[in-house]
């Protein structure tokens, strides 16, 4: 990984993002981070005219406050197509905590073949979420199996609730196949697994720059990293995991040094995401000043069987690939505290052997969302060649405090409470 990400920061130059544009003279919380080849389509009022959304790419839409939007999908009887949708609310507006985003991939025929909601949750501040559905080939499901046309619905949480937001909300969209193995898979969950919390990895922290969004997040392997985050901010990383590994995350904010008697309930958020970007697991973290630490629950290696479990915790874990850790800091933070940053830490412990990858009878699109690739990252902590590149970027006069956001190309990877699957 380390050669790919500096031939990148020389060639293509280096992208302010993050908290760290504050550098550049911005003094307000950053917005999300789009990827920069999504392309703008309209999300359509009826399913008749809605925009097809092909595999592998990813696009940049809006959704109302009040409506449905309807976009397509065109399927044939082999593959698992997986589609996404990030809800980005403008910076400063009120929300629910029970609004978000709800996404569903329905047939022809109207029938739901998946859904899920994410929802902005305790801290009630808007920050970007993603929920994810898909049109799944298994032996475990009769319905939506078929070759044809499938429509990806995405509408707003809770519009009616009371808080919810009036604006426009910004809309990445990104879709992912995933062919079918060459000989039939396991239809049962993996047995038992390792659900015991891990002592944190231990060590000096290493900075690490948090990224603006998915297509920007910032590559960790096993260890420390620290960063600060602002209120009101949303930090993005991606951690590879790959087949048979287990990851595991502390989260910690460090202490300001002010009066500890204020207390802020769900002060820090922290989501992990899967390759696709669906919700694992998540964390709320209170802060009174003095230091905090929580640890994310428990998720089994990764295996392609996960996906046969019937909660969410497991069954996501059903890919090896970039696991996306996502912070939020609630803006509640400034009213006791300003709104200069706090320290956060993250702890990162990869446990298990790596495996095989399934006998994949085809390709997934794109070609490398399910492969880990990071030069060692993923086993010994960064790699000699991204500790380098920081080393380089410094030397040139980017300092700890601004953003580094360099070979996107090779980490970039498309991607809340799983609705009920359909029985078979």
């Amino acid at each position: 990984m380390g050669r790919p990400l500096l031939a990148a920061a020389l060639g293509l130059g280096i992208a302010v993002t993050g908290q760290h544009a504050r550098a550049a003279g911005q003094d307000a919380v950053p917005t999300y981070a789009f990827a920069e080849d999504a392309r703008r389509i309209e999300g359509a009022a009826s399913t008749a005219d809605a925009v097809e959304l092909e595999s592998g790419r990813t696009y940049r839409s809006s959704l109302p406050p009040d409506a449905k939007v309807f976009f397509r999908l065109e399927l044939d009887d082999t593959e698992t197509a997986y589609a996404s949708a990030t809800a980005v609310p403008p910076p400063g507006t009120g929300v629910s905590v029970a609004d978000g985003v709800k996404v569903t991939v329905e047939d022809a025929d109207g029938r739901s073949c998946d859904a899920d909601t994410a929802t902005f949750g305790a801290p009630g501040s808007p920050h970007p979420v993603a929920a994810w559905a898909m049109r799944e080939i298994s032996p475990r499901r009769s319905v939506c199996a078929e070759a044809g046309t499938y429509y990806v619905t995405v509408e707003r949480a809770a519009p009616d609730a009371r808080g919810a937001s009036p604006d426009l909300w910004e809309l990445e969209l990104s879709t992912v196949s995933e062919p079918r193995t060459r000989t039939p898979d396991a239809t049962a969950a993996p047995g038992a697994w390792d659900s015991a919390t891990p002592a944190p990895v231990q060590g000096s922290a290493r900075r690490r720059p948090g990224g603006a969004g998915f297509a920007q997040a910032t590559p960790l392997g096993e260890g420390v990293w620290r960063d600060d985050i602002r209120p009101g901010q949303t930090l993005f990383y991606q951690v590879p995991v790959d087949w048979g590994r287990q990851l595991h995350t502390t989260a910690e904010l460090g202490s300001s040094g002010t009066d500890v008697s204020r207390y802020v309930a769900s002060a820090l958020t922290l989501d992990l995401y899967n390759p696709v970007r669906g919700q694992v697991v998540d964390l709320s973290l209170g802060y009174n000043g003095g230091q905090k630490s929580k640890a994310l629950k428990p998720v089994p290696p990764v295996a392609y069987e996960n996906r046969h479990a019937s909660g969410q915790q497991v069954s996501a874990v059903r890919f090896a690939g970039a696991y996306y850790l996502v912070a939020h800091l609630s803006p509640e933070v400034a009213e006791h505290y300003g709104d200069g940053p706090v320290p956060l830490t993250l702890r990162v412990r990869l446990g298990g052997a790596a495996r095989n990858a399934p006998d994949y009878a085809g390709g997934t699109v794109p070609e490398d969302v399910f492969t880990v690739d990071d030069g060692g990252a993923s086993s010994g902590g960064g790699g000699a060649g991204d500790e380098t590149l920081y080393r380089v970027l410094a030397a040139g006069g980017i300092g700890t405090g601004s953003a580094l956001v360099v070979g996107l190309g090779v980490w970039t990877a498309v991607a809340r409470r799983r609705g009920a699957a359909l029985p078979g």
